[in-house]
Order: C-alpha cells, then structure tokens, then sequence
C-alpha cells in the first residue's frame, strides 16, 4: 500500500450501503407479499423501527426501490407503493431466463472439470436433501449454489451482475416456495449439467430459459392465493 493511503479513516458507506440494500429487500417483500398496497404510502419511522436502523438507510432503500419501480417519489408526501402487476412478474422472469440462458450457453465452452464436479454434487446433494424432507432453506440454497456455478463458468461478470440485479428484485423466498420448484429442479437441473458436459451451449441455454420461465405462471398462482391482486381487475393486470 502506497505511505499516503495509510492511516485513512474507514469508510462507512460499504456498511450503509448493505443496510440499504436490506431496508430494499425487506419493504420489496411486503409489497409482493401484499402487506403493503399499491397507493399506500411507506412512512421511514415505521421501517426504520421495524429493522432496527435510522432513517438513512431507509429514505436510500425506497430510493432504489424507486428506481426498480416498486416505489414512486411524490413530492411534499413521501413514497407511495407502484402497482405490481401479473405482467411484472413475467417480464422479471424472461428477463431472468434471458440473461441465465446466454450465460449458460457461454458456460458451456468454458466450464472447467472441476465446476462440472460441483455441479453433480450439488445434484446429488439436492435428491439426498428431497428425499429425506429436509429444511426448504437448504434445498434452495443448493439451487442458488447449482446457477451460480453455472453463472461464473460462463466468465461473463458483467452479465452475471446484470443477471443478478435481476433476480434480486424477488425475494428469495419466493422462489423457494413456488409449488412443483423441487420437482422441476430435480429433473431440470441434471438436463443442464448433461448439456454442459457435452459442451452443448444451444441446448444448455434452451434448457435454463425453460426451467427459469417455467416458475413464472406457478409464482403468479401462489402471489394470488396469497391475495395480492384481490383489490385488483384481473383485466388491469
């Protein structure tokens, strides 16, 4: 380290930044969750108390909810929750299954033997894990684990963070708990590692794109059951 970076003061915006991101994540999933509705307005006090945080973080969490849409800034009133629509949710997953499927594709010339090892394992790990009824949190952590594997074989950062800005806009436990998702993935997942192996990029992309697009409709369905859009027409959707 050069002598005149020594002895600085450490920064605290790494720290703030993260309690943001976390006020985002936390307020994202009431609005998804139906907790808050579109046209209420978020009130920092309530939020901040509820997360154990200062306004700060919070004012800059609805920020960048803002930028994602899920918030709207109106002057002299605060942050009103924007309407999140059936429409929404599929264009977040074709977005998703898009960049997953190029990134898939490309992992495909690259993956290194040692990845592809990984990814058996975390195959084999995930059906152990399904059979013996274990914790859903596990059982999704091996999914996140299988696709980020596949995401860095495919050596294409910038993508893989655009992928990621993506994906974050849904709370993980949503995924998670989409009906059918364990089945799928064991049946999907083994399909992508074989494409892989045999260094198939065409079919390995098909086969994310599919596997990712098919969670849309079921997440809809379970969103609904859960009243998210009982305020709402269907037609407005």
């Amino acid at each position: 380290m050069d002598a005149t970076m020594r002895g600085l003061p450490r920064s605290s915006g790494t720290q703030r930044q993260q309690l943001s991101e976390d006020v985002a994540g936390y307020v994202r999933e009431l609005i998804i969750s139906g907790r808050v509705r579109p046209g209420d307005f978020l009130r920092t006090e309530p939020i901040a108390e509820a997360m154990g945080v200062s306004n700060t973080p919070v004012r800059e969490g609805l920020l960048l909810l803002s930028g994602e849409g899920f918030v709207e800034l109106v002057p002299r009133r605060g942050f009103m929750v924007s309407a999140f629509s059936r429409q929404d949710v599929r264009d977040l997953f074709w977005v998703q299954a898009t960049l997953a499927a190029e990134l898939a594709g490309r992992a495909a010339k690259n993956i290194s033997e040692r990845q592809l090892q990984h990814l058996a394992d975390l195959i084999a790990q995930h059906e152990q894990e399904a059979a013996s009824d274990a914790d859903s949190e596990r059982i999704v952590a091996l999914g996140h684990e299988f696709h980020r594997t596949v995401n860095l074989a495919a050596d294409s950062r910038r993508l893989a963070m655009l992928l990621g800005s993506v994906v974050k806009q849904l709370p993980n436990r949503f995924y998670g708990a989409i009906e059918g998702h364990t089945e799928e993935t064991l049946r999907d997942h083994p399909a992508i590692l074989e494409a892989l192996q045999k260094r198939r990029g065409k079919a390995a992309g098909t086969l994310m794109r599919d596997h990712i697009m098919s969670g849309a409709d079921e997440l809809i369905a379970m969103l609904e059951r859960q009243g998210l859009w009982s305020d709402q027409a269907k037609s407005t959707a």
